[in-house]
């Protein structure tokens, strides 16, 4: 068990760099969510994430793993807060069973702390648009949750060609959506302007209209003849950025997908929701033509000093010992490009999540593009091999506040059809082997 500490031992910690803070509530309690109703939502400044559940998610070798990269070591003094006392010393046991001995904790929680105004406290620039799943439940149920103005909504089981997987089972109200719907069966780009509009009105999805969108992952593997059919959490996010693009004002994902549903408990249906179509958008198709860009526009960011075209590719694709994906041959990246990361393949975004498949801790997320000269104040798009795994990295950026973020929709498949596109292959200098 730890020792108690006050509000002013806290800050004292705060500005000790052999210390380290550790947020162990929920993640979406972290990012801004006032899950307890507290006076304010986010997290103390400085503090790292770690919530509770993990602990029992991954095994102690696992979880011991997860600490370290987090730099939450044995040798450094670690200070816990939670909801309650009881949260920081359930934690505090879980350490000590780990061979941590210098554990302190912040006993009055953090309502105590939210509610002293002079008190600072950050939060995920627009956590709102990651919603979690007390939110979506409350949501479905009538019962008006936080952020929400009341006018109208729409819930979306997506993925790319299983409709059977949504009538096995789904969170209840909720309607599949196809990525298909959105995206050519050629090219995997964006459809036209005229078909996004036919496509969005069947779907009774105005420009106005709240949209909630969810996947479900199923561990893909290469054995699959279409892995993306098992990836649905990556094509929910690629539908977001298409509906961003279009014109949709508030569109919001499900932290976690199905799983997190599931994982909460929460109930399922097998009933087939259908949309009711609407007449008009409302709004010009695409009104944020800045989120999607398509090459002449790679290829003069690329020139362009203020800006950086980034990567979404594992490193075995990133240095080109395989393309990624069974359809396309070419291998390697574009010229120029810097790299930026997914996880172990093209079906995969572990580099952006977290043991439970919600996004990672944003801060980490920021501290890594920067390594890389990845910064809000340049022009950044973001490529892969057909937009997926850009979108995802693309709707975190915004999710960080950054404004001047977009897909390079057309990604390694188009870019490596032409052989006039410069490309390079191996390790760049100055990085070493991922």
């Amino acid at each position: 068990m730890g020792k108690s500490i006050s509000v002013a031992e806290l800050r004292q910690q705060l500005v000790n760099p052999a210390a380290v803070v550790v947020d162990v509530r929920p993640i979406a309690a972290y990012n801004g969510w006032r899950l307890q109703q507290e006076a304010r939502g986010g997290h103390i400044p400085g503090a790292i994430a770690c919530p509770l559940s993990w602990a029992s998610a991954i095994d102690a070798d696992e979880f011991r793993t997860a600490l370290a990269a987090k730099g939450i070591t044995p040798e450094r003094t670690i200070v816990i807060y939670g909801y309650t006392a009881g949260d920081a010393a359930m934690a505090a046991k879980k350490l000590a069973e780990l061979g941590y001995e210098h554990v302190l904790t912040y006993d009055a929680g953090f309502a105590t702390w939210a509610a002293d105004p002079n008190l600072p406290l950050v939060h995920l620039p627009r956590y709102e648009k990651l919603v979690h799943p007390e939110w979506v439940r409350r949501l479905v149920n009538d019962e008006q949750p936080e952020s929400y103005a009341g006018d109208g909504y729409a819930l979306f089981h997506v993925n790319f060609g299983v409709p059977e997987e949504y009538a096995q089972e789904h969170i209840p109200g909720a309607m599949y959506l196809d990525s298909n719907a959105l995206e050519t069966d050629d090219t995997w780009n964006r459809r036209s302007a005229q078909e996004l509009e036919a496509a969005l009105l069947a779907h009774g999805i105005s420009c106005d209209k709240t949209v909630v969108l969810y996947g479900r992952d199923s561990n893909p593997t290469m054995d699959l003849a279409h892995p993306g059919r098992w990836a649905g959490q990556i094509a929910a996010a690629r539908v977001a950025a298409i509906l961003m693009y279009a014109g949709v004002k508030d569109v919001r994902l499900l932290d976690g997908g199905f799983d997190a549903w599931l994982a909460a408990a929460y109930p399922t249906e097998r009933e087939g929701r259908q949309p009711t179509p609407v007449t008009a958008f409302g709004a010009p198709i695409p009104s944020r033509p800045d989120y999607i860009i398509d090459l002449e526009e790679a290829k003069a960011l690329l020139a362009d000093a203020g800006g950086e075209l980034v990567s979404i590719r594992s490193w075995p694709e990133f240095i080109g010992q395989t393309s990624g994906y069974h359809y396309i041959g070419p291998v390697g990246r574009i010229a120029g490009s810097v790299w930026g990361n997914c996880g172990s393949d093209a079906y995969h975004m572990q580099h952006y999540r977290n043991v439970d498949n919600t996004m990672r801790e944003y801060h980490e997320i920021e501290a890594n593009w920067r390594s890389a000269g990845i910064t809000g104040d340049k022009r950044i798009a973001f490529y892969c091999g057909t937009g997926w795994r850009a979108s995802e990295a693309f709707f975190y950026a915004y999710l960080l506040g950054w404004d001047r973020v977009a897909v390079y929709d057309g990604g390694w498949f188009e870019w490596s059809r032409d052989p006039a596109n410069p490309i390079e292959t191996g390790i760049p200098a100055g990085m070493v082997a991922a």
